[in-house]
């Protein structure tokens, strides 16, 4: 397949002869334990500067903070008066009250147990945290968590220009940790057997070695019936706890799908949790999408229903993989 020839007037195409899912060619000989976990070493080597996503960018409003658990930690982000990201501990420190809660007042954080009042800066033993919002994800720094030496800023991939994109973010919780997400990403050879109702005719055409670290995928996304969008994807690993597929050529190039894998702590019973942040931001070069990005509102619930349903069952690949890695049973 070379999507760049096609015809770029009609960006679908109709599968003349379709093979049922069973039938497919099977893709395990390919998917080699070694080469997946060769690819994860690489992405947990490379600096991640100790930044964190908590979620999007469009979630960080001015009335109220954004909050998550953050390697055990409660941390919460708002929006100062001059618009840019404050971070710090969510716990007040006056009586412990959950800053979750509490509203947000002229950039000011003012706790709703007795209000005292957080501008960013440190008081009474609160000491703030770096804070960084790229224009689609928010991002805090946890040097403490984190353990490696500091960055200015997080490690962000390369989009598109935020004028030519259409941005949707999809979150989502597993029983699990960062690296089972990560590896779930590198393993593309899954995406047309374990998401038929998404993905078919796929082809990983590289694999990392030693010269080169992407995977570069032929995939068609399913439409509707035999009706598909072949395209070309490689997937990297800039930091050790994101993933982004970018697509290269065929429709939409341009287009990035970054997964990001924040850990949360534990739950009552020890097992650990992670978040999902993924991030799409599509682009095209055809007229009709400057439509679709005025129906951005109408265009961003879909998006994060298409990404939820493919989330639901590689969250659970995530979960499977860690608790046959806790037990010792894990074949890889």
């Amino acid at each position: 397949m070379n999507p760049g020839r096609r015809d770029r007037r009609v960006p679908l195409s109709l599968r003349r002869r379709p093979v049922p899912w069973h039938r497919q060619e099977p893709t395990w000989r390919e998917a080699r334990p070694a080469v997946i976990a060769r690819a994860l070493k690489q992405a947990q080597a490379r600096p991640s500067g100790n930044w964190y996503v908590v979620g999007a960018s469009e979630a960080l409003r001015r009335d109220r903070p954004l909050a998550l658990n953050v390697a055990g930690r409660e941390v919460v982000v708002w929006r100062g008066r001059d618009g840019r990201p404050l971070a710090g501990p969510g716990i007040c420190p006056h009586l412990g009250a959950p800053l979750a809660d509490s509203p947000v007042r002229c950039g000011t954080l003012v706790c709703h147990w007795h209000g005292l009042a957080l501008d960013g800066e440190p008081f009474a033993g609160w000491q703030p945290l770096p804070a960084f919002d790229d224009g689609v994800l928010v991002w805090v720094r946890l040097d403490e968590a984190g353990g490696e030496p500091a960055l200015d800023a997080p490690v962000v991939p390369e989009r598109p220009a935020a004028a030519d994109g259409l941005t949707a973010v999809y979150t989502g919780f597993g029983t699990c940790e960062p690296e089972d997400v990560v590896a779930n990403r590198l393993d593309p050879w899954h995406g047309a057997w374990f998401h038929p109702y998404s993905f078919v005719d796929l082809t990983v055409v590289n694999s990392p070695d030693a010269s080169d670290d992407r995977f570069t995928v032929d995939v068609s996304f399913k439409v509707a019936g035999r009706l598909v969008v072949p395209v070309r994807a490689v997937f990297t690993a800039p930091e050790p706890r994101t993933v982004v597929m970018r697509i290269t050529e065929g429709e939409g190039v341009g287009t990035v799908v970054e997964t990001h894998a924040t850990p949360l702590g534990t739950d009552e019973r020890g097992r650990p949790r992670t978040a999902v942040v993924e991030a799409v931001v599509a682009t095209s070069g055809r007229r009709g999408f400057s439509l679709a990005r005025r129906a951005a509102p109408l265009m961003r619930p879909l998006m994060r229903t298409a990404a939820g349903r493919l989330w639901r069952d590689d969250l659970a690949y995530a979960e499977r993989r860690w608790q046959l890695r806790s037990t010792g049973r894990f074949p890889g």
